[in-house]
C-alpha cells in the first residue's frame, strides 16, 4: 500500500526514470535486431508487471544493453518468431529458480567473471554499433566487427551519407558525455534524451541523409509465439539459448539489485523474491513475442537519486511508457538510427570496467586476468560459452588456492628426517609433494607428519601411501607415519 507523504516524490521520480528508459528501450530494439516497439514493451512489463512485484523495492526492469549481443545472435539464428518462446522458456526458468530458493546463490559468482561478461559486451556492442553510426550492416561475429572496422572507416569516408550519420552518431556521444556540465536546470532532462531530442531537430532542420526508425505500430509488433516456436525447443541450440537468458538475465538483475541496496537506506533486496519478479516478467514479455527484461542499473539508479521511496515510482514509469506506446508511435520514426547508435556505443563504454582492471591488476591479477580472458572470449567465441570459460576459471583458480598445502623438512644431520604437511592436500599440489618426498635421503629414516592437514584428497592419499611403501623397501627402517 503506498502511503501519501511519498506519493509526491514517487510520481516525479517516475517521470525521470520514464524519460531515461525512453531512448534506451528503442535503441536496444533496433540494436536487437527487433521493431522499436517491443524495447517499449519489455519496458513497460518491467514496470507495470515486475514493478509490482515483492523482491526489490527501488529496482527498475527493463531491455538492456547487456543482453543485447545474445538477442541479436538469437533472432539472427532462429528468426524473431523464436524470440517470444525463447524469453517465454527462459522467465519460467527464473521461476523456478526462484521458487527453488536459488537467487541467494547468484551473489556467489565471482564478480570478475561478471565484469568481464560485461566488458565483453560492451567491446562487441561498441563494435556492432560503430557500423550502424555509419549506416553500414556489421558482420556476424565479434572478431570480425572489430577486424572489419578499419574497412568500414575506409568506406564511410569516401561516402557523404556514411560520413553525416557517422557525424550524428558522434554528435550524440558528444552531448550525452558534456550534458553533466551542463546547469542543473538543463540537467532535469536525461543527457540520452537530450541528445537524441537534438538529433531528431538537427537531422529535421538540415534534412540530413540519415536513416531513422521503422514504426509499425504497438499492436502490430506484438508477435505472440505459435505452435511452430514451440517446437524449436526440441532444438538443443535452442534450449541453450533459453539457459543463457535465465542465467545471464538472473546474474545481472541480481547484481544489479546489490548495487541499488548501497545507494539507498530502505528495505533491502529479497533475492528469491526479486528472481521470480523477473521470472514472471520475462514470462509475460516472452507471450508478447518481447525482449527479455532484466533489472537496469541506470534506470535503477535515476530512481533512486531522483528520490523515490516506494515501488510506485517504477510502476509509473511503465504506465508513462504504454501511454507513450499507445498514443505517439509515429514520434519514434523521427529518431535518427545513429543517434541510437551513439546512445548504445555510450552504454557499451560504461559497461567496461577500467578502473576496476586497474585495481585488480595491483591487488589481485588472477581475478584482473579471469576478467580480461572472460571478456576476450566472449568477443572471440560467443556471450555463453565466454562466461562458462570464465566461470571454469574462476572455479579452477579458487581450487588451486583453496589447496595451499605447506611442506617443511627438518634434517639435524643425525637421527630421523622430519617431514611436516600441514594445510590442503589435494591432487593439485601432488606432484610438487611427490618431488619434495622423493628428494629425501634413502639411507636415514624417516618421519612423515600429516596432522597439521585439514584436508587430505583420495589421490594424494594414495600417493603418500605408495610413495611410503616404495621408500620403506629400499633396505631402511619403515616409515612412520602420523595420520591428519
Amino acid at each position: 500500500m503506498i502511503r501519501s507523504p511519498h506519493l509526491r516524490r514517487d510520481f516525479a521520480a517516475s517521470l525521470v526514470v520514464f524519460l531515461v528508459a525512453l531512448p534506451l528501450c528503442v535503441g536496444v530494439a533496433v540494436a536487437s535486431g527487433v521493431p522499436a516497439e517491443l524495447g517499449l514493451v519489455t519496458g513497460i512489463v518491467g514496470g507495470i508487471v515486475a514493478g509490482l512485484l515483492p523482491g526489490s523495492s527501488l529496482q527498475v526492469s527493463g531491455p538492456a544493453a547487456g543482453l543485447t549481443v545474445l538477442v541479436f545472435e538469437a533472432v539472427r539464428q532462429f528468426g524473431l518468431t523464436a524470440l517470444g518462446v525463447i524469453v517465454l522458456a527462459a522467465g519460467l526458468l527464473q521461476l523456478l529458480m526462484g521458487a527453488l530458493r536459488l537467487g541467494r546463490w547468484f551473489r556467489a559468482i565471482s564478480v570478475s567473471v561478471v565484469e568481464g561478461m560485461l566488458a565483453g559486451i560492451g567491446l562487441v556492442i561498441i563494435a556492432g554499433q560503430l557500423y550502424a553510426a555509419a549506416g553500414m550492416k556489421a558482420p556476424a561475429s565479434g572478431i570480425e566487427k572489430i577486424a572489419g572496422l578499419p574497412e568500414a572507416l575506409v568506406r564511410a569516408v569516401g561516402s557523404t551519407e556514411a560520413l553525416a550519420s557517422l557525424g550524428v552518431g558522434a554528435a550524440t556521444i558528444a552531448v550525452v558525455v558534456l550534458w553533466k556540465r551542463m546547469p542543473k536546470r538543463a540537467r532535469a532532462v536525461p543527457g540520452a534524451l537530450a541528445a537524441v531530442l537534438l538529433a531528431t531537430l538537427a537531422s529535421l532542420a538540415f534534412g540530413l541523409p540519415v536513416a531513422t526508425v521503422e514504426v509499425q505500430g504497438l499492436l502490430g509488433a506484438i508477435q505472440p509465439p505459435g505452435a511452430d516456436a514451440f517446437g524449436q525447443l526440441a532444438q538443443p541450440a535452442v534450449l541453450g539459448t533459453v539457459l543463457a537468458f535465465a542465467l545471464i538475465a538472473s546474474a545481472e538483475s541480481l547484481f544489479s539489485a546489490a548495487a541499488v541496496d548501497r545507494l539507498h537506506d530502505g528495505p533491502r533486496t529479497e533475492y528469491d523474491k526479486e528472481l521470480m519478479a523477473q521470472g514472471a516478467g520475462n514470462t509475460v514479455c516472452g507471450l508478447l513475442g518481447a525482449l527479455p527484461m532484466t533489472a537496469v542499473i541506470v534506470r535503477s539508479s535515476a530512481n533512486v537519486q531522483a528520490g523515490a521511496k516506494t515501488k510506485a515510482s517504477r510502476v509509473l514509469h511503465g504506465v508513462w511508457l504504454l501511454l507513450f506506446a499507445a498514443l505517439l508511435p509515429s514520434v519514434l520514426e523521427l529518431i535518427p538510427l545513429p543517434a541510437l547508435a551513439g546512445i548504445l556505443v555510450h552504454a557499451g563504454w560504461k559497461l567496461i570496467p577500467f578502473r576496476q582492471v586497474v585495481l585488480l591488476w595491483t591487488a589481485y591479477r588472477g581475478e584482473a586476468l579471469i576478467l580480461v580472458v572472460t571478456a576476450v572470449a566472449i568477443v572471440a567465441v560467443n556471450m555463453f560459452e565466454g562466461v562458462l570459460i570464465g566461470l571454469a576459471l574462476s572455479v579452477a583458480k579458487t581450487a588451486w588456492q583453496a589447496s595451499h598445502v605447506k611442506l617443511e623438512v627438518i634434517d639435524k644431520g643425525a637421527g630421523p628426517v622430519r617431514a611436516y604437511l600441514a594445510g590442503n592436500a589435494t591432487f593439485l599440489r601432488l606432484p610438487k609433494i611427490l618431488d619434495s618426498l622423493e628428494a629425501l635421503p634413502q639411507d636415514r629414516p624417516v618421519e612423515l607428519d600429516l596432522s597439521g592437514l585439514h584436508h587430505v584428497d583420495h589421490a594424494c592419499r594414495t600417493a603418500l601411501e605408495n610413495w611410503a611403501e616404495r621408500h620403506s623397501a629400499a633396505d631402511t627402517e619403515p616409515v612412520r607415519v602420523t595420520a591428519p
